[in-house]
C-alpha cells in the first residue's frame, strides 16, 4: 500500500459499493424467497406432462437454486467488502494519527517517489523563529515513527491484498452461474486460504518424511475445511494432480514411513475420508487451477505413481472418491478414461484384472477392501452423482465375451459378464465392497437421487436414460436371477429402486395393449415399459431377501394408498380420471397392489420355509425399519414421479389428503410387523400364504375406506369391499403368474 494512497484515500467509491451490495443481497434474498417457495414450489405442485415432466421442471429448480447461491455469494462478498472498507478507514485513521504525533516532535513523513516515504525533521532548531522554541526529539523518535507508517502501510497491504485474492478466489469458482460459498466475514475466507497453503505444502513433502505431528495438523485441517469451497479449490490445485496421487499413494506404500504407519495406522481411515471430501468439493470449482488438476488426474490415470510398479493413477484416484459429491463432468470423463484402462488391462473385458497382492499397497483403508480394483472406489463416488451414474451406465462398453458383435453398455458389462476380482476384508473375509457399490450406483443412477436417501419434492421425475436403465435392471434380473442372489446384499439397492418404478411397475402387470391404464397409474417423465414377465420374476426374486422385500411391500403400501387417495378424489378433472365409475378405479388399484404383494410373498416364503423361525424376524425388521423411513419421507407418488398432486383444482401435495390415508395405512402394517413363523417348514408357507393374503386384504380396505372417508365421498359406502374382493384376486393371480412365469426360479422344499 503506497503511503500516498492511504493519506489521501478517500472512500466514497467503496462506500458506495459496499452500499450496493448490501442492497443486492436484500433483493437477492427476497428473489430466493421467490425463487425457492414460489417458482420452485409452483412448479413442484405443476401436473407436468411430456417433455416439461423432465426438462422445465428441473430447469426451474436449478434456476431457483441458482438464486440461492447467488444470494449466498452476495453475502460473502458484502462482508468481505464490508470488513476490508472498515479495515482500510482505521488503518487511514491510524496513519493520521501517527503523523500527527510526529509533527508534536516537530518530525514530519514526507512522500517519496515510488509510493515510498521518509521521516524528517519539520523545522530546524536554527531556522526557529527568534523566541521561538522546536520540540525536540532524537533518532529513536525517528525510527519509532518510521516504523509505525510502515507498519500501519503493512497491515493496509495486507487488507487490500487477501481481500482481493478471495474476491478472486470467488469469482473463480463458477464460470457460470454462482457459487455456494458462504463466509461470515472477510478473516473466515482469509485464513481459509491461508490454511490451504499450509496443509498443501504438508500434503507436498516427501511421504517418507511425514511425521505424526503433521499428519495430524493435515488430518485435522481437512476435517474443518472440507467443505470449504474456497480452501478445497486452493488445497488443490497447489498440491496439483502429481502431488495428489503421490501423496495417497506414499503413504500408504509399505515401508516409505514405517514410524508412521506405527504411529497413525489406526487414522488413515479418517484422513482418506476428509481428504476425498476435500476434493470432491474442490472438484465442483471452475477455477483454471481445478480445470488443470482435474485433466491431469485423468491424463495420469493409466499411469504409474511414483514408481515404475506402482498402482496406477486411477487405483489411487478412485480410492478418493468413496466420499464426497464430485462434479459431474469430471466423473463422466474420468469415468470413460477409466473404462479404456479397464479394457486394456482384461482385453476387452474377456477376464480379470487387478489382482491384490501381498506386496500390493492397501489404498483403501476402511478396512472393507484393499482398493486394487478402482471400480470399487469410482462406483461408490459415482452413487452420490445420480446425473454422472446415469451417463456412465449407458455408455458403451464393448462386445460380449462369446465373441459376437452386439453392443455392451457399462451396465451389461459390470452387472453380466465382468470378473470381478476377489478381495478380501481386513478381518479376511471375502469382501463384497465392488459389487454393493455396484447396486448403490445403479441406485443412484435409476432414481434419480443419491444412493440412501429417499426422493424429495425437487427430485425431477425420471427421465428416459433413467427408466431405459430400469428397463434393463428388471429384465438382467429376470434372464438370470442368480446376479441377485447371489449377492442379496444389493438387494436393498434394487428394492429401493423397484419401490420407486411403482407406477411403471403397475402398469406392466395389467396386460393392457392400448394403454387405459396410464390413466390409473399415471407417470410424469419417462415410462419405464417393464414386461409382466421380468416384473413377476424380478419380484419374485426381491422377495427372497428381507431388504428388498421389505422396500417394495411397504412403498406399495405407500403408493397403493396414495392412488386410492387420488381416484377418489371429487375434485379430480375428468380427463384424468380413470373411469366415471369409482368402484372400477379401486378395485384394478386393489388388483394390481395384490399381484404385487403376492408376488413378493411367494419369493418370501421360498427363503421362510427353510429357517422360519430366523428369517421371519429378519424380514419383520426389515418391514419395521423401511416403514420408518418411508413414514419421514415422500415415497412413491402419484402423477408426478415424486410428489402428490391430488388435482391441479384441489391443490393436495405433500402433507395434505394422501400423506394421512399413507400414514394411517404404513401405522397398520408396523403394527403388525411381529413375526409369524412356524415351526414346520411346510407349514410356514402355506400359513404365510394365507396370513399375508389377510394383511394385504385388511390394508387395502383400509386404505380406500380412510381415502373415501377424508375425501367425504358418503356416496360409495361399499369402498372398503370393492378394495378387499380385488385384492384378493391379485394376490391370488400372483401365485398363477409365478407358476407360469417363474416357475424355473422356485426351490424344492
Amino acid at each position: 500500500m503506497d503511503y500516498d494512497a492511504l493519506r489521501s484515500a478517500s472512500f466514497k467509491l467503496l462506500d458506495d459499493a459496499v452500499s450496493d451490495w448490501s442492497l443486492l443481497v436484500d433483493h437477492l434474498e427476497r428473489l430466493e424467497r421467490d425463487a425457492g417457495v414460489g417458482l420452485r414450489g409452483a412448479a413442484n405442485r405443476a401436473n407436468w406432462a411430456g417433455v416439461n415432466a423432465t426438462v422445465s421442471r428441473e430447469f426451474i429448480g436449478k434456476t431457483a437454486g441458482e438464486f440461492k447461491d447467488a444470494h449466498a455469494q452476495a453475502k460473502s462478498v458484502h462482508r468481505i467488502l464490508s470488513d476490508t472498507r472498515d479495515e482500510l478507514k482505521r488503518h487511514h485513521r491510524r496513519l493520521e494519527e501517527a503523523v500527527e504525533r510526529g509533527l508534536k516532535k516537530n518530525l514530519t513523513v514526507t512522500a517519496t517517489g515510488g509510493g515510498g516515504f521518509t521521516v524528517s525533521m519539520n523545522v530546524h532548531p536554527d531556522r526557529a523563529g527568534k523566541g521561538n522554541s522546536v520540540p525536540e526529539h532524537d533518532e529513536r523518535d525517528v525510527t519509532a515513527l518510521r516504523d509505525e507508517v510502515q507498519r500501519i502501510l503493512d497491515e493496509a497491504t495486507e487488507s487490500d491484498s487477501t481481500a482481493s485474492k478471495v474476491l478472486k478466489a470467488i469469482a473463480d469458482q463458477s464460470r457460470y452461474g454462482f457459487s455456494a460459498v458462504t463466509y461470515k466475514d472477510r478473516d473466515s475466507a482469509v485464513a481459509a486460504v491461508e490454511k490451504a497453503d499450509e496443509l498443501s505444502k504438508l500434503a507436498g513433502k516427501d511421504p517418507g518424511d511425514l511425521t505424526a505431528r503433521e499428519f495430524d495438523r493435515l488430518s485435522s485441517g481437512l476435517k474443518e475445511y472440507a467443505k470449504d469451497p474456497l480452501f478445497a479449490d486452493r488445497f488443490a490445485s497447489r498440491l496439483g494432480a502429481k502431488g495428489t496421487l503421490e501423496f495417497w499413494s506414499g503413504i500408504n506404500e509399505p515401508g516409505a514411513n514405517p514410524d508412521l504407519g506405527d504411529a497413525r495406522r489406526e487414522r488413515f481411515d479418517e484422513l482418506q475420508k476428509h481428504l476425498s471430501l476435500t476434493l470432491a468439493t474442490a472438484s465442483q470449482s471452475d477455477s483454471a487451477g481445478m480445470a488443470d488438476w482435474k485433466r491431469q488426474i485423468i491424463d495420469q490415470g493409466g499411469q504409474p505413481v511414483r514408481t515404475p510398479s506402482g498402482p496406477l493413477g486411477f487405483q489411487v484416484m478412485s480410492n478418493l472418491m468413496r466420499w464426497g459429491d464430485y462434479d459431474d463432468d469430471f466423473l463422466r470423463q474420468y469415468g470413460s478414461s477409466l473404462m479404456d484402462t479397464e479394457k486394456k488391462m482384461t482385453s476387452g473385458g474377456t477376464h480379470g484384472a487387478w489382482r491384490h497382492t501381498p506386496n500390493s499397497p492397501f489404498l483403501n483403508r476402511t478396512g472393507s477392501d484393499p482398493g486394487w480394483d478402482p471400480l470399487a472406489g469410482y462406483l461408490k463416488g459415482l452413487s452420490n452423482s445420480p446425473d454422472a451414474a446415469t451417463s456412465f451406465f449407458t455408455d458403451s462398453f464393448t462386445s460380449k465375451r462369446d465373441g459376437d458383435d452386439r453392443s455392451l453398455s457399462n451396465f451389461h458389462y459390470l452387472f453380466e459378464e465382468r470378473d470381478w476380482p476377489v478381495e478380501q476384508t481386513d478381518d479376511g473375509e471375502t469382501s463384497i465392497t465392488g459389487r454393493n457399490n455396484l447396486a448403490l450406483a445403479l441406485e443412484a443412477a435409476t432414481t434419480g437421487h443419491p444412493a440412501g436417501e429417499l426422493p424429495t419434492a425437487d427430485t425431477p421425475p425420471h427421465n428416459a436414460d433413467q427408466a431405459r436403465l430400469m428397463q434393463h435392471v428388471v429384465s438382467s434380473i429376470s434372464e438370470d436371477n442368480t446376479r441377485l442372489t447371489e449377492h442379496g446384499f444389493m438387494a436393498d439397492s434394487f428394492g429401493q429402486m423397484a419401490s420407486e418404478y411403482l407406477p411403471d411397475i403397475n402398469r406392466a402387470i395389467t396386460n393392457d395393449p392400448d394403454g387405459d391404464t396410464a390413466r390409473l397409474f399415471p407417470v410424469t417423465g419417462a415410462e419405464a415399459r417393464l414386461e409382466h414377465r421380468d416384473v413377476t420374476r424380478f419380484l419374485f426374486t426381491l422377495g427372497q431377501h428381507n431388504e428388498g422385500y421389505a422396500a417394495v411391500e411397504v412403498g406399495q403400501k405407500s403408493y397403493m394408498a396414495r392412488l386410492m387417495s387420488y381416484h377418489l378424489d371429487p375434485a379430480l378433472p375428468e380427463n384424468m380420471r380413470y373411469a366415471q365409475d369409482p368402484q372400477f378405479a379401486v378395485q384394478n388399484i386393489a388388483l394390481g397392489s395384490g399381484e404385487v404383494s403376492g408376488t413378493l410373498a411367494q419369493g418370501r416364503a421360498e427363503v421362510v420355509a427353510g429357517e422360519a423361525a430366523e428369517k421371519d424376524a429378519a424380514y419383520e425388521e426389515s418391514v419395521a425399519n423401511w416403514k420408518d423411513g418411508i413414514a419421514s419421507g415422500i415415497g412413491t407418488g402419484v402423477g408426478v414421479g415424486t410428489t402428490y398432486i391430488a388435482s391441479p383444482i384441489g391443490g393436495a401435495v405433500v402433507g395434505g389428503v394422501a400423506d394421512t390415508v399413507t400414514g394411517q395405512v404404513l401405522n397398520q402394517v408396523f403394527s403388525d410387523a411381529e413375526g409369524k413363523a412356524k415351526a414346520a417348514a411346510g407349514g410356514a408357507m402355506g400359513t404365510y400364504w394365507q396370513d399375508g393374503m389377510k394383511d394385504n386384504n385388511k390394508y387395502t380396505e383400509a386404505a380406500a375406506e380412510l381415502a373415501a372417508d377424508k375425501h367425504h365421498r358418503k356416496d360409495i359406502p361399499d369402498v372398503g369391499e370393492w378394495a378387499r374382493g380385488y385384492a384378493q384376486r391379485g394376490y391370488q393371480a400372483s401365485s398363477t403368474s409365478v407358476d407360469r412365469m417363474a416357475a424355473d426360479l422356485r426351490t424344492d422344499i
